[in-house]
């Protein structure tokens, strides 16, 4: 047999993983794309807040990072519809009443986005209470936004096992709140005009949903064939299949 050939195995891999990197490039549905199309006019929009405004967003995205991590555990399961019809009513009601109230949603759609992804955690067969699967739930919020600024795609969806602490957890929200905050205040710039606010929040909550639970089948998926086949194997198939091909010039 030539041993240059790929096994079945690894060539099971590569299939897999090439699978799960198509997912995750097909993540941001319609609502998305056309939020990436008028992304000048709400930055516009967001950047015309006041400044005092702007840190609100962000210091209150770091609050509920903080008590959605909390929350998240001792939460409801609601099925598999559930959790959509949770966020559209959330961002319905939250634009209803325009910035004020949009504010005020943020804590309970973060919550909500956080349990969702939990739910993907326990269907690929792990525990979403153990401390390093905690983590790997939160860091969904850092591979990558439905933001068309953000379409870098982050290859390290398998990081090292966290031990987490007290302040490990402050510094891995720390981290997560400013890329999330960016993306929900472009989310709360379409919500800003009350009752046309609640249509806005009720779509783009339902796409931002569907967003990250995409993602976190991915990064579980991905997970899982870690510990069969090895991290660095694994990542390495990721990164090449989602890596453009280069374009070579005659």
């Amino acid at each position: 047999m030539d041993q240059n050939l790929p096994s079945v195995e690894t060539a099971d891999l590569a299939t897999q993983v090439a699978d799960l990197a198509r997912r995750y490039k097909r993540a941001n549905g319609p609502v998305i794309r056309l939020v990436n199309r008028l992304g000048s006019t709400l930055e516009s929009q967001l950047s015309a807040l006041p400044e005092s405004v702007r840190t609100q967003i962000e210091r209150v995205t770091a609050q509920a990072l903080q008590t959605s991590y909390g929350l998240a555990a001792r939460a409801p399961e609601l099925g598999t519809r559930g959790p959509m019809a949770a966020v559209i009513a959330t961002g319905a009601a939250g634009g209803a009443g325009g910035l004020p109230t949009a504010v005020a949603e943020l804590p309970v759609t973060v919550t909500l986005f956080l349990n969702a992804i939990r739910a993907e955690a326990r269907g690929a067969g792990f525990d979403p209470d153990e401390d390093w699967v905690r983590a790997e739930c939160l860091q969904v919020f850092a591979a990558g936004s439905p933001l068309k600024q953000d379409d870098g795609v982050n290859t390290s969806f398998i990081g090292t096992r966290l031990a987490l602490t007290g302040s490990t957890v402050q510094n891995l929200i720390a981290a997560i709140a400013p890329k999330l905050a960016s993306v929900l205040g472009q989310k709360l710039a379409a919500q800003a005009v009350p009752v046309i606010g609640a249509v806005s929040g009720a779509a783009m909550n339902a796409a931002f949903l569907s967003y990250y639970r995409e993602v976190a089948r991915v990064r579980f998926a991905l997970l899982k064939l870690a510990q069969e086949h090895g991290t660095e194997v694994v990542e390495a198939e990721f990164r090449l299949a989602t890596t453009p091909p280069k374009v070579v010039r005659a």
